[in-house]
């Protein structure tokens, strides 16, 4: 069973500035809950082809994968894929102006679990889900002016 889920949220901010945070790979376990560390097994900057080492914990259980950027339209569009373990997925931001300075964000996560993950697919989904509803709310807060 493929697992494809679609998160958005609308943040009280201009695309450049939540592009530049979000699109950033050592700002990931700042926003994302799940997320230990980042490590780049290439050079930076971001580019089609970086690959990016992630240790993440999900469902009770500790992850480490290696993405590889696919697509990259800075400011606009980035896409990640991950061929490793039981379930070999790709993650797409996206982030388009929704007006008055504000953005939209989507995060789309999709791919097809095999072994026993496969018949938590269901599950698994609902879980990402609502990781993805709360990381955005969380990096809408990393965002937002600090208060003296």
């Amino acid at each position: 069973m493929v697992v494809d889920v679609t998160t958005e949220a609308v943040l009280d901010h201009p695309r450049v500035l939540v592009a530049a945070f979000a699109g950033d790979p050592a700002n990931a376990p700042r926003w994302y809950a799940n997320i230990d560390g980042v490590e780049w097994l290439t050079s930076p900057p971001l580019v089609v082809g970086s690959r990016l080492a992630f240790r993440a914990r999900f469902l009770g259980r500790i992850l480490e994968y290696v993405y590889e950027v696919v697509e990259y339209e800075p400011g606009r569009r980035l896409a990640m894929r991950t061929e490793q373990g039981p379930f070999p997925m790709e993650t797409t931001y996206t982030w388009d102006d929704a007006g008055e300075g504000r953005t939209l964000m989507t995060l789309h996560n999709s791919g097809e679990p095999s072994g026993f993950a496969a018949v938590t697919a269901p599950a698994m989904a609902a879980a990402i889900r609502r990781a993805n509803r709360r990381d955005l709310a969380r990096l809408a807060r990393e965002l937002a002016p600090r208060k003296s």
